[in-house]
């Protein structure tokens, strides 16, 4: 994502969403907890643009996604979005499911680590956007469900059957995506789906723990880690390694690799400035 801004304004208000910008971290709350913070085409749109302010300013190191009240996002609203999508053409569909990819996509290409606090449910999209984070921090109450069949469509909706099968494997990805049951948290850990399981009601408060690790931590290293992982997925090793030894290259001309140095020559912690 390009650091350079547009004529555009930066966004005073998100109407669909909360965020709050601490030090470094940003933390976006869904927050329609009388509809287990279901999303509406305002809520997308929300989330796929905010993403990208944050991307451009660089004001956020890291970012926490979290849900308000009893869940983490049960999906799209089945009144404001299925009842809205049976009247639009073909044209308007796609649009409206571009859309949706584009939010995933956000979320991968982001330059900085993104965090799900996922507690009850996330299920249909609220599922994949966790899926899209590079870390799922979820307590036991949590439960995935990937419910596109079970409303008539194909599993592999938001690029889910591009990235579930590279964080549980094609079989696990196969029946979670085919038969869209419910998996909940000690078998999501057990598959790899949760990055780490806490105590009940501790997702948030670990997710900021870390958050706040990241965004103190060499910002640069990170952003360009997250960007090889994904870049790498469909790369051949040949292509990979040559990627690899660039970006090292770069890296080591910047100011993080010296500091390193220094500190710990200096028997001292690093002061990282993310450049």
């Amino acid at each position: 994502m390009s650091p350079f801004s547009s004529s555009a304004p930066r966004t005073e208000e998100w109407r669909h969403l909360r965020l709050a910008l601490d030090d470094g971290v940003a933390t976006v709350t869904l927050a329609r907890p009388a509809k287990l913070n279901a999303l509406t085409f305002g809520a997308y749109a929300d989330l796929r643009d905010l993403l990208a302010e944050l991307s451009r300013e660089r004001a956020a190191r890291a970012l926490v996604l979290a849900g308000e009240g009893r869940g983490f996002c049960s999906g799209g609203d089945v009144d404001d979005i299925i009842g809205a999508t049976l009247a639009m053409d073909t044209a308007q569909l796609l649009d409206f499911n571009r859309m949706t990819g584009q939010v995933v996509r956000a979320l991968r290409e982001a330059p900085f680590p993104v965090i799900a606090a996922v507690h009850g449910v996330a299920a249909g999209a609220g599922a994949v956007l966790a899926l899209a984070a590079d870390f799922r921090i979820a307590d036991p109450s949590a439960r995935f469900a990937f419910l596109f069949t079970k409303v008539g469509l194909s599993g592999g909706d938001m690029g889910a059957a591009y990235l579930l099968p590279r964080v549980v494997g094609l079989g696990h990805a196969t029946r979670l995506l085919m038969l869209g049951e419910p998996v909940r948290a000690p078998e999501a850990e057990r598959i790899g789906l949760i990055s780490e399981l806490t105590e009940e009601g501790g997702a948030d408060a670990r997710a900021a723990e870390l958050a706040r690790r990241l965004a103190d931590g060499p910002a640069l290293a990170y952003a360009q880690t997250k960007a090889l992982l994904t870049a790498e997925l469909d790369m051949p090793l040949a292509a990979a390694v040559e990627l690899d030894a660039a970006t090292q290259a770069l890296l080591m001309n910047g100011e993080d690799y010296a500091e390193f140095h220094a500190a710990f020559t200096g028997k001292r912690p690093p002061k990282w400035r993310g450049r």
